[in-house]
């Protein structure tokens, strides 16, 4: 396989109108993604059905916080659950705690999905937290803790999908609203609420919700996207917001780009960027979703957006009493194992221009006037050897990041090649990582 050198670079340039604002979402690397909300009681089934079911003629998705539409539940049966909404075993501490100790440096939950339930007692509805018999603060409660442990933190908004407000866009399969509807929706609900958390919990980060389709291309005009952005620019200067805001097209002021669920980008990107991303396939809590990624794969997608660039902000469904499920419990703590030891090739870490193999992915950072090359095995090596294009007059030292274990290197036809021990080579503990120091 060819492999050209590759050049220390800088991050790509960004453009004009960012500002200092993003710098910490640049150099953080990975996040917590929660989707919480009634559709948690329901875990995926109803009335005998379970996502995803094709006698529904659009039920054929896992997502199980869609199953209002997707199972066409009845809106009486489903605003109910409001009242059974109490989740007595939720600890905001517990769970933001559980991200720090994986490596998370920000989290986002649902403050409202499309189902248009809110997390917390809205002036704009009733349709929300004040409503369940629980009726506690539960985003005080989280914003608390993401200030006690160190984490960033935002909200997802559903701003143009709302399934209970009259106004409020619907999937397409249904009968649509006219503009003047949306327009009702938009200022009596949307725009007030997004100033109530904008002004109770000074969120670092508002994560909008579309992906191109014909709600999006009727509602999302350039003036309401400007006109939201707008209303948060005013009520503070610190706040992030993301390019799903308007997935068709997000403007020059926005603070990164999102991709689409679970995608990843093969290039680098020239402006923040990350990938919302899911444990299994669904986002809220499907009591029936056995598709547990390991967090060795999880590891390895963390690796490749930080190598181009981006994030990696990865979900759990909380279960409807408030508790994590252990199995993502289990993989949280797995990866925090890997980023005890290897975090110094993620965080602050750059990616580096060059065409590797694609079982590697390569960061770099400057740390004390040195240079460090990174390069991380997301998959076994075809044999012990690593090949990078890379000078061996340019190389002082590599050893392994998370051991310190030396490892020879020697010249090759195309660059410096990396010689490793079996075990190593064949990823079987996971992601490994080199540490190459670079000579000055």
């Amino acid at each position: 396989m060819a492999i050209t050198m590759f050049a220390i670079t800088n991050a790509p340039a960004q453009p004009a109108t960012a500002t200092n604002r993003a710098d910490w979402f640049k150099e953080a690397g990975l996040g917590m993604f929660v989707h919480w909300g009634l559709y948690s009681i329901l875990g995926g089934t109803y009335n005998g059905h379970t996502m995803p079911d094709k006698s529904f003629k659009n039920g054929s998705s896992w997502y199980s916080e869609w199953i209002q539409q997707r199972l066409e539940v009845p809106e009486a049966a489903y605003r109910a659950l409001v009242k059974q909404f109490n989740p007595v075993n939720f600890d905001a501490d517990s769970w933001i705690r559980e991200a720090k100790d994986a490596g998370m440096k920000y989290f986002v939950i649902t403050s409202k999905h499309h189902d248009g339930f809110a997390l917390w007692d809205s002036k704009a509805s009733t349709y929300d937290i004040g409503s369940t018999p629980y009726k506690k603060d539960i985003l005080g409660d989280l914003v608390k803790a993401c200030k006690k442990y160190g984490l960033k933190y935002g909200f997802y908004y559903s701003h143009c999908e709302d399934w209970d407000h009259p106004g409020g866009a619907t999937p397409s399969w249904t009968p649509q609203k006219t503009d003047a509807q949306f327009e009702q929706y938009w200022n009596g609900k949307c725009l007030p609420q997004v100033k109530e958390l904008m002004e109770r919990y000074q969120p670092d980060m508002f994560w909008f919700d579309t992906w191109g389709d014909e709600q999006e291309k009727i509602f999302i005009s350039d003036k309401r996207r400007d006109q939201l952005i707008a209303m948060i620019r005013q009520l503070s200067p610190k706040t992030l917001i993301n390019g799903r805001i308007s997935w068709l097209n997000p403007g020059n002021d926005i603070d990164f780009l999102e991709m689409m669920d679970n995608a990843y980008p093969s290039e680098l990107l020239q402006r923040p960027w990350q990938t919302p991303a899911t444990m299994v396939h669904s986002w809220g809590w499907h009591a029936k979703d056995y598709n547990w990624k390991t967090a060795k794969e999880m590891i390895g997608y963390l690796v490749n957006n930080v190598s181009k660039g981006g994030n990696y902000l990865l979900n759990i469904g909380p279960k409807a009493d408030g508790s994590i499920p252990p199995m993502a419990i289990r993989r949280l703590r797995e990866m925090g194992g890997w980023m005890l030891t290897n975090a110094e090739a993620i965080y602050g870490a750059r990616p580096v221009a060059s065409k590797t193999p694609e079982n590697i992915r390569l960061t770099q950072k400057t740390i004390n006037g040195k240079t460090y090359i990174y390069a991380s095995i997301i998959k076994a090596l075809e044999n012990k050897n690593l090949e990078l294009p890379l000078q061996l007059a340019k190389v002082a030292s590599c050893s392994m990041l998370d051991t310190g274990m030396p490892v020879s290197f020697e010249k090759n036809n195309e660059g410096t090649s990396f010689i490793l021990p079996d075990k190593i080579a064949l990823t079987e503990d996971g992601v490994q990582v080199l540490k190459i120091e670079l000579k000055r």
